[in-house]
């Protein structure tokens, strides 16, 4: 029975895909993918469709926000600049097919053309022999914003400037591929094509192997193992230096860093030290190797580059000169990417070759040139005007390329003005039409058109490797035209498949070449303080949700108002007001209360538990290489809307339950876990201090007490202990002093100076640093101390301590202005 059900989804999903087919290619024009594929090619694209029946019926729609969940779950995102969250990757879930024989073409164009570049490059910062020869305006260099002067003489280490490359290509309607534009600076999307790769792969799990579809591993191994190559030293420390979170390939880099085993740094985490890089972590400097850069190059070293700079490394060229570090790729490498070396890269390829390129570029005229410039202002009509280099002339004050025919009688008249006061800064381009592909759009297959950006990226032999496939951009609307489609609003993964098996290939190393090793690597100090901060915020909001909880819950009758007395509401209102989550309500009755407790919840201003939320969500985001998909899809959750004040505080108790159990349950008890765990137990130990004193005091009545051991989460312990009721002096020592309490203050003293005992330590005298030392005198403080003398002014001097104890872990571990270290004996690993 269970493979006759079988049968009849394949034959259900068959018939599908066949009506799929029929209606898609009904009255498709000449040079869509789908419809002018034929023989094994047509037999690929069917497999895809039946796949695509397979997985949700006839209901595209659901396949395709299925994709997209698939995506999120990985964490895959973008930002948009200037707003402050990030939105949902726009995968479609029906790739785009290449086979192996058309695939090859690509790669050996692709290859020629990084392998040309290279050789233009180290000619514009070396002899400059194409400049004095001719063969390149000098104008074409010096204009360019990406020439860097101070690269002029510098050999980069290994003899490359290139480590990395990308290219734009468009597939025309008669199946020719050309090149867009070449990308060399920062390069994004491969990790993206990585993510699309597996979202697609979860959501169509038979279509790889039916395909023999080529993997992605082989290339970021090849990638890995080429930039260690070059390095000095035989065990090199790699990093992804990125510009931080609000960059909008943020995401991408993050998994990109998790991947391939770099370490994701940022500028503030590193410092050159007698020309060598080192990233300032928990244990000292260590030395970093090589960095893979996603920065303007301009912004990597203010004193060689822009001086203006705060988040490059000082002194990063000079170390880079001295062969001490790797940069991929090397600065001034743009100078290749503007649209006017396009016009020259033909002529360059055959001279420098001794063959054309094998994939041609879209003709290009720079207005450089008396006669090409007469060519372009007489054709407007038929060319896309854009920018010389990347800097918006007058005449294109938005700075992106325009079809001429698009312009008004005064747009043209400014463009033609200003086009013969500053031609230099003008390229006149060929119109090109764009193949199209299938993509989902209102539950149906809609034809749109796409460009590929292809990778490629140097082996440990210095040759390059090109990833097999790459990343789709598909246009919004129908129009076929490369300068209207623009950016694209959906990516698709781009499979290569081919009739002969593809053998299986891992980034993990053979086993018996591998040092086995359980410390998990470096923490940089910003990294340690982020877990920090996360954990004390996860900690804070929940405490204070538990205050909110417990005063609408016990303090607000259904109709008599306050049910707890006034003393005790009011000294719960001071606590949470001493959080500085809300203002001080004028009075308690009922309305009044309601009121307070939703701005403690949801006020735009202070340390509200929005506001609180909003911190550990934005620490989230930064930290998306050392946390768990899950636990950064929790922070990110929406903020709970629906119902009342008391079920919405409910809803986020119950997401910050779920982090805290992710946190003690699922991280690995690394050093990164410790610093989120002691923020929490130093937080945690303030919170009960705070409430021990408001609620504790001697003169607590048992309606105090009480709301003390709610806040504690220690009314279970309590009762099971002690059955005669409310009493002042056990319910102190079971939340201050009991060290079996987890709730309890003994309980968080005690795991902090055991979490401060296993940190690394700078100095190997064997003496305590500052702030072991004063975690062993917190615990000693709690732990001598007897019930009876608990009073306000022992939990006031416990409090100064765990605020002297905080400042002292982030003056030994956390990253303070321009200083590097703040310890002597300082080594350089």
């Amino acid at each position: 029975m269970a493979s006759e059900a079988i049968t009849a989804s394949l034959f259900d999903a068959g018939t599908i895909a066949e009506r799929w087919l029929a209606d898609y290619c009904g009255d498709r024009p000449r040079g869509d993918v789908l419809c002018t594929a034929r023989g094994p090619d047509r037999d690929a694209w069917r497999a895809t469709l039946e796949e695509l029946a397979a997985a949700g019926g006839e209901a595209l729609d659901e396949t395709r926000d299925r994709v997209q969940r698939h995506a999120g779950d990985i964490g895959t995102g973008f930002r948009v600049a200037g707003e402050p969250a990030e939105r949902r990757w726009p995968l479609s879930p029906v790739p785009l097919l290449i086979d192996r024989g058309e695939w090859s073409r690509i790669t050996a164009g692709v290859a020629q053309r990084a392998e040309l570049i290279e050789t233009v490059i180290a000619d514009i910062y070396g002899p400059r022999r194409l400049v004095a020869q001719g063969h390149v305006p000098a104008a074409l260099v010096t204009g360019s914003p990406h020439f860097l002067r101070p690269m002029e003489g510098l050999a980069p280490p290994g003899g490359h400037h290139l480590h990395f490359y990308a290219a734009d290509l468009c597939r025309g309607p008669d199946g020719e591929w050309r090149v867009l534009g070449d990308s060399v600076r920062a390069p994004a999307g491969v990790g993206y094509a990585l993510e699309n790769r597996l979202s697609v792969a979860r959501t169509l799990g038979g279509l790889h192997s039916r395909l023999n579809i080529e993997r992605h591993a082989p290339f970021f191994a090849a990638f890995r193992d080429g930039l260690a190559a070059v390095c000095a030293r035989a065990e090199p420390r790699i990093g992804l230096m990125t510009p931080g979170r609000f960059n909008p390939s943020y995401a991408e880099q993050a998994h990109l860093a998790r991947y391939l085993g770099f370490l994701l740094v940022e500028g503030a985490d590193l410092a050159v030290r007698d020309d060598r890089l080192y990233v300032r972590t928990i244990a000292g400097f260590k030395r970093i190797d090589a960095l893979w850069h996603r920065l303007d190059p301009r912004l990597l070293d203010p004193l060689a580059f822009d001086s203006t700079s705060r988040i490059g490394v000082a002194g990063l060229v000079d170390a880079m000169a001295t062969g001490n570090v790797v940069l991929s790729s090397a600065p001034g490498a743009g100078v290749i990417e503007s649209a006017a070396f396009s016009a020259f890269l033909p002529r360059l390829a055959t001279r420098l070759t001794g063959a054309g390129l094998i994939l041609p570029n879209v003709a290009t005229w720079w207005c450089g040139g008396a006669a090409e410039c007469d060519e372009v202002r007489d054709n407007i009509d038929r060319m896309v005007i854009a920018p010389a280099f990347d800097v918006a002339p007058l005449g294109l004050p938005q700075g992106r390329a325009v079809l001429g025919s698009s312009l008004d009688e005064v747009q043209r008249a400014a463009l033609v003005a200003d086009m013969a006061r500053r031609p230099q800064d003008y390229v006149g381009q060929e119109v090109v039409r764009l193949s199209t592909m299938p993509v989902v759009a209102d539950d149906r297959l809609s034809p749109r058109p796409f460009t590929l950006r292809v990778f490629a990226a140097r082996d440990p032999e210095g040759r390059w490797t090109v990833l097999p496939g790459g990343f789709a951009r598909i246009g919004e609307h129908p129009d076929e035209r490369a300068a209207v489609m623009g950016e694209g609003i959906w990516s698709a993964d781009v499979c290569i498949h081919g009739p002969d098996p593809i053998a299986g290939v891992s980034l993990l190393p053979p086993a018996d070449t591998v040092h086995l090793r359980r410390n998990p690597g470096t923490l940089p100090s910003r990294v340690a303080d982020n877990l920090f901060w996360l954990g004390r915020y996860l900690e804070r909001g929940e405490a204070l949700l538990g205050a909110i909880r417990v005063l609408l819950g016990h303090s607000i009758g259904a109709d008599t108002g306050a049910a707890l007395p006034p003393e005790t509401v009011w000294r719960l209102v001071g606590l949470i007001v001493a959080a500085g989550a809300a203002p001080a309500p004028a009075s308690i009755g009922r309305s009044e209360l309601s009121q307070f407790a939703r701005a403690a919840l949801e006020a735009e201003a202070g340390f509200s538990v929005r506001m609180t939320n909003r911190q550990a969500r934005a620490i989230g985001e930064g930290s998306r290489d050392r946390l768990s998909a899950d636990m950064i899809r929790l922070l990110e959750a929406p903020y709970p809307t629906k119902g009342g004040t008391l079920d919405r505080a409910g809803s986020l108790q119950r997401r910050y339950a779920a982090l805290a159990g992710l946190s003690a349950e699922h991280m690995g008890r690394t050093d990164g876990w410790r610093f989120h765990d002691l923020g929490r137990r130093i937080e945690r130990a303030w919170t009960i201090v705070a409430a021990t004193r408001a609620l504790g005091g001697e003169a607590a009545t048992a309606d105090d007490l009480s709301t003390l051991l709610d806040l504690a989460n220690s009314q279970i312990s309590y009762r099971q202990r002690y059955l005669t009721g409310i009493a002042r002096v056990p319910i102190l020592d079971l939340v201050t002093l009991d060290p079996g309490n987890p709730r309890g203050l003994a309980y968080q003293a005690d795991t902090i100076a055991a979490h401060l005992a296993k940190l690394p330590v700078l100095g190997d005298d064997g003496l305590a640093e500052p702030q072991q030392a004063l975690a062993t005198e917190l615990v000693a403080r709690v732990a001598t101390a007897r019930a009876v003398e608990v009073d306000d002014a022992m939990l006031g001097d416990i409090q100064a301590r765990l605020a002297i104890l905080s400042n002292a872990v982030a003056r030994r571990y956390f990253l303070q202005g321009a200083e590097a270290l703040r310890a002597p004996g300082l080594t350089l690993a």
